[in-house]
């Protein structure tokens, strides 16, 4: 399975974000989406996902035939995520799961679900408006795990998590990646080192794959810097 990603461009008003990106991801690897602040990672996002409409296009290609990408391919973490507060964690997976009843393994309880995020009994049960940001970021895992979309984009994951929570979410991102399409925008160097098979530069307007070779030299973070340094020199 692979996402293609094909000339898209994004304009808002008079300023050209994506200038026609184009690339490739394969299923079982974890991708890393690095770009400076405003580069348009999360509006490459947005086009990927529907969000917002773009021009290009983005299809899936499964059994060596490519399609346009559907809503149901996509599982999109937010940064915030956004979830019904009104809720507790237990009575929104229910509702998660009544409404994805097609996809799920019908063998797994609620309960196992919630084990698998080492989500314990107590705070299943609360209100998610109580939960911390680390808890709501578990949650919204814990939907694709359930749903099991194809491409799963996760804007800026692991930042603000304390050190237990973004060292299990680390490990459940690479056991998830076998089935999936996984593809997450950071600024953190050192993240996308430990977790990346692959490094995309968004940069110019522009995406460039620079594989996994790059991962492996000693000066991994040197040369993404200079790469993405051209692009203020670019834009001076």
């Amino acid at each position: 399975m692979k996402l293609h990603i094909q000339n898209v461009k994004k304009t808002y008003d008079d300023k050209v974000v994506l200038k026609g990106g184009s690339a490739v991801f394969e299923q079982g690897k974890i991708y890393g989406l690095l770009g400076r602040n405003g580069s348009g990672k999360r509006t490459l996002f947005n086009c990927i996902s529907h969000e917002i409409p773009c021009e290009g296009d983005v299809l899936i290609e499964e059994h060596g035939e490519l399609r346009k990408v559907e809503d149901r391919d996509i599982g999109y973490a937010y940064s915030s995520p956004i979830l019904p507060e009104f809720m507790t964690g237990f009575e929104y997976i229910r509702f998660y799961m009544d409404i994805h009843a097609k996809e799920i393994d019908s063998a797994k309880t609620i309960d196992s679900y919630f084990d698998l995020m080492r989500i314990v009994a107590e705070d299943r049960h609360r209100l998610i408006k109580g939960y911390s940001h680390g808890m709501k970021n578990k949650l919204q895992m814990l939907g694709f795990l359930i749903s099991r979309p194809k491409i799963i984009l996760l804007d800026e994951p692991l930042t603000s998590f304390d050190v237990v929570v973004a060292n299990e979410m680390k490990h459940l991102l690479l056991e998830m990646k076998e089935e999936h399409i996984l593809i997450f925008s950071t600024h953190i160097l050192q993240l996308a080192r430990d977790l990346c098979d692959e490094i995309v530069l968004l940069h110019n307007g522009v995406l460039e794959q620079l594989g996994h070779d790059l991962l492996q030299q000693n000066d991994f973070e040197d040369r993404i810097v200079s790469l993405l340094q051209e692009e203020v020199k670019h834009a001076e």
